[in-house]
């Protein structure tokens, strides 16, 4: 069999702390029975589930809510052909808990869109898997 030394899989821990080097990801949901993908910023909560901030009238938060989602955040360099990715794949759940509400008011992600009413969104990080792969020896 090929062994590669340049990929490795990623452990749980190993790709918790890459993600919080990220601003922005992607979650890949189901919309309209369809396969849909929305780049979002977003942080990581004490637990270690992913937290997004929109507006509770959207239609994403529609087709997410209660429902199995993934999300995605990467980092690459493509001149030294290395990086890194990780997927979430857990239930997203639109914070109802006025104190939790509050609580992440404080300490969650502030969206990048100017927003009047917003509502966060938890994705358990029920599942993470993640892989890196290094350059080829040599490159710069």
């Amino acid at each position: 069999m090929f062994q590669n030394d340049a990929f490795r899989a990623l452990d749980r821990q190993d790709c918790l702390r890459l993600l919080a080097k990220v601003p922005v990801g992607r979650v890949v949901y189901t919309r309209h029975a369809l396969p849909a993908v929305l780049p979002v910023n977003f942080s990581l909560d004490t637990d270690t589930s992913v937290l997004l901030r929109t507006t509770p009238d959207s239609d994403f938060v529609h087709a997410i809510d209660g429902t199995v989602v993934a999300f995605e955040a990467d980092e690459f360099d493509a001149t030294a052909r290395s990086g890194w990715s990780v997927v979430v794949t857990g239930e997203a759940t639109v914070v109802t808990d006025p104190a939790e509400h509050d609580r992440l008011s404080q300490t969650g992600p502030a969206s990048w869109m100017p927003l009047a009413d917003t509502v966060f969104v938890r994705i358990e990080s029920e599942m993470v898997t993640g892989r890196e792969l290094r350059g080829p020896h040599g490159a710069q």
